[in-house]
């Protein structure tokens, strides 16, 4: 299997997440999980009768609770009394669309359904461990102020929020995670409680190469009890190969077609929603070629690295996946030959094009190794692209094309 090798993690669902927290001893509620209604019944005989449940709908998106499905239907988290409710609320999110203010319009459709064994809150904190780019270190950022966006906090309330910083060669030391519960006030059982799952969490975010762990709210009980009430996690996608287990948790439905296509040909793609396409090799470059797209009033269609080292069949399904997209109305190409020589991509372009019958206009910035081959090439095609000498020239070029094809 290809994996991503480029800047988006990997999520996976909050069901999947608490089972994986539950696997690493952090504390969590009993729940589980339906993908058709036809196993609701089943789904909630694990969990005790007359006891509230629950319902939550399973997307890659937040906000789920104060989202509204397609049909008018309000919230992707309900809390309910009994079985027969949890299964009416079930069904009505079964199947159906439900849009965030993290989905967009268009929404996702949900396909599982996570009943939960609903806990008795004395209050709610917010947890979290993830990679501080600035030092290249983990961090832990807690809160008193949970169940809320983690934002809403930093901007209203930042001194509300602590930070631990965590020396990856020494791992979380017992007084740092100490320093969570104390900063969190809790006492006596609780805070040996946190201390535990700090630990654990922060063990979890390390050996499954994690980016984020995300908990929100982590709750106590009124007996005292410290829990994980909810769970997002995002895995390095670079760190994949070391998780075949993780892997096998990924849920494509939830991804763009698009994305899911390019990885299995090891390209680095990213759909947007602008109208110009782009492939570049080389990362630096291909966010250096959306920044004058933008400065020269077009709006990129998708970030697609092609890499240093390209095959003609990788360019061939590039390209494939760029016409695909209906938004696309014109392609530019920026490609600086080093490893990748400018007169094999040249030909990749050229019988791409060729097999495709690409109507969309087409520019092509071409610039190092073998650079007067290549254009050569191009020139000999006969095909209907516009060459350019200059980065700036090829942005000026594709934003005026696109704007009469659109």
């Amino acid at each position: 299997m290809s994996f991503y090798l480029f800047l988006l993690p990997m999520n996976i669902h909050e069901y999947q997440a608490k089972q994986l927290f539950a696997d690493a001893g952090v504390a969590v509620p009993n729940g589980t999980v339906a993908q058709s209604a036809e196993n609701f019944d089943h789904a909630l005989s694990s969990l005790p009768d007359g006891k509230a449940v629950v319902v939550k709908a399973q997307i890659h998106a937040g906000g789920r609770g104060k989202g509204t499905f397609k049909d008018g239907f309000q919230g992707g988290v309900h809390v309910v009394s009994s079985h027969g409710e949890a299964k009416e609320k079930a069904e009505a999110m079964l199947g159906n669309v439900l849009v965030t203010k993290q989905t967009g319009e268009e929404g996702k459709e949900v396909s599982t359904v996570y009943f939960n064994e609903a806990t008795d809150i004395e209050k709610e904190y917010y947890l979290a461990v993830l990679m501080d780019r600035a030092t290249s270190k983990p961090v832990i950022i807690a809160s008193t102020e949970g169940g809320v966006d983690i934002e809403e906090v930093a901007e209203s309330s930042p001194d509300k929020i602590l930070k631990v910083l965590v020396d990856p060669t020494l791992g979380l030391r017992s007084h740092q995670a100490r320093q969570i519960a104390f900063g969190l006030e809790l006492s006596g059982d609780s805070f040996k409680q946190c201390v535990k799952l700090v630990t654990k969490l922060y063990a979890f975010f390390w050996d499954k190469d994690c980016s984020q762990v995300e908990v929100n709210p982590l709750v106590t009980t009124p007996s005292g009890d410290v829990l994980a009430l909810d769970a997002k996690v995002n895995f390095d996608a670079n760190a994949l190969f070391r998780h075949p287990d993780v892997v096998e948790l990924r849920d494509l439905s939830e991804e763009d077609p698009k994305e899911v296509e390019a990885s299995k040909f090891d390209l680095n793609y990213i759909a947007l929603d602008g109208n110009v396409a782009c492939m570049v090799n080389g990362a630096g470059l291909a966010m250096a070629t959306m920044d004058i797209i933008k400065h020269y009033g077009g709006s990129p269609a998708n970030f697609l690295d092609v890499g240093g080292g390209a095959t003609e069949e990788q360019v061939e399904n590039a390209f494939r996946i760029l016409v695909s997209d209906d938004a696309v109305k014109a392609i530019l190409v920026n490609i600086f030959g080093g490893i990748m020589k400018c007169d094999v991509i040249a030909t990749g372009i050229v019988n791409a094009a060729r097999k495709l019958d690409m109507k969309v206009p087409l520019v092509v910035r071409l610039e190092g190794t073998n650079v007067e081959k290549g254009k050569q090439i191009l020139a000999d095609s006969g095909l209907a692209l516009e060459p350019a000498d200059s980065l700036a020239q090829a942005a000026e070029k594709i934003v005026k094309l696109a704007a009469e094809a659109s």
